[in-house]
């Protein structure tokens, strides 16, 4: 682990899981929290416009959409007006044209009569504020996981451009250090938005970082060296990767709401047999399958472990539940200290 202060916050689709990770105390002492996520938070905000009858205006920063993004649909269903500054619009389509066709209106001016609501997918002045009675203060040191579709050129699926940037990292060697990020990639516009709210802070996609982190469970480690299967049921994506040691050899990645465990257990065997395709993962709705054509399952890539909210939808299935440290929750937190820690180096004795 790391020998210094971090706070490690995992973005969900339903949930934010945050650690704020002190190397001088035991890791069961080490605060910790599960809230709920920024867009469910900006959702019921919505939601409660929607109820008074009110119009909303949108400002701040892009963040992840998910319940935030149904909810303005429900608004817009209802007869009422939803404004946005260009900046936070972009949390519902990249592409502000789609955005417009909505029914949105894009305007850097707040209409008087509307309510507010801030977007973004990261708040440390409310965090910190709250643990303040406490006397608990937040580590200087960021590290935060999101998953980001990324900006697709026009025309061009977010699905299909999420899932190209994972081809490339698999194809580059699959090697779970890269994708830890101090400046993401240009086109990651929303690691981008968390990195202009939390300047300095290391980012991380939300998959990796729980894969990293259910290496911190004893028995998930013990099957590195030989290969294992590393499944993360999220609220709103699954990820099913082949890991041998920190090298991703191949990975499918879908909506979990798509998913029933029969289906999930028939993409893992084929995922394990090197038979599943891309075409099959985003023809089922989901964003895509890539396998590297180096990849020999021989005798290993046989044990499994899930780990994610949505893990009982393996639970007629023979597979491993993931507790790193005794806490499947915080999966993501530990992935994002172990990676800072592999990153620069600087471990706990």
């Amino acid at each position: 682990m790391l020998n210094r202060p971090l706070l490690a916050i995992d973005i969900g689709g339903g949930t934010q899981d945050i650690l704020l990770y002190r190397p001088d105390q035991p890791l069961e002492n080490c605060v910790q929290l599960i809230l709920p996520s920024p867009t469910v938070i900006c959702g019921r905000q919505v939601e409660a416009a929607t109820a008074a009858r009110r119009d909303v205006f949108l400002t701040g920063y892009l963040m992840g959409g998910g319940a935030l993004v149904g909810a303005l649909r429900r608004h817009l269903a209802a007869g009422l007006k939803v404004y946005a500054t260009a900046t936070a619009a972009r949390t519902v389509y990249d592409d502000l044209d789609r955005v417009r066709q909505l029914g949105i209106e894009i305007t850097e001016e707040p209409p008087g009569d509307a309510v507010t609501i801030k977007t973004g997918d990261v708040d440390l002045d409310t965090l910190a504020g709250s643990l303040a009675p406490y006397g608990v203060s937040l580590p200087a040191e960021v590290a935060i996981a999101v998953l980001d579709h990324g900006e697709a050129p026009k025309g061009t699926s977010d699905r299909l451009f999420r899932f190209q940037h994972w081809q490339r990292f698999v194809a580059g060697g699959g090697r779970l250090a890269d994708l830890l990020y101090r400046e993401p990639p240009r086109y990651l516009t929303r690691m981008q938005a968390v990195r202009e709210q939390v300047p300095g802070a290391w980012l991380m996609d939300t998959g990796a970082a729980a894969l990293w982190g259910a290496l911190g469970d004893e028995k998930v480690a013990a099957y590195s060296a030989e290969g294992l299967i590393v499944v993360n049921c999220g609220n709103q994506h699954t990820i099913g990767v082949l890991l041998q040691g920190r090298r991703v050899w191949g990975l499918f990645e879908h909506h979990t709401s798509c998913l029933s465990g029969h289906k999930l257990a028939g993409y893992v065997e084929k995922l394990r047999a090197g038979d599943l395709t891309n075409e099959e993962i985003f023809n089922d709705g989901g964003h895509g399958c890539y396998i590297d054509p180096g990849y020999r399952p021989g005798g290993g890539f046989r044990f499994v472990a899930v780990t994610g909210p949505q893990r009982r939808l393996t639970i007629h299935q023979d597979y491993y539940w993931a507790a790193p440290y005794g806490d499947m929750m915080l999966s993501g937190c530990f992935g994002l200290v172990a990676a800072v820690a592999s990153n620069t180096g600087k471990v706990a004795p």
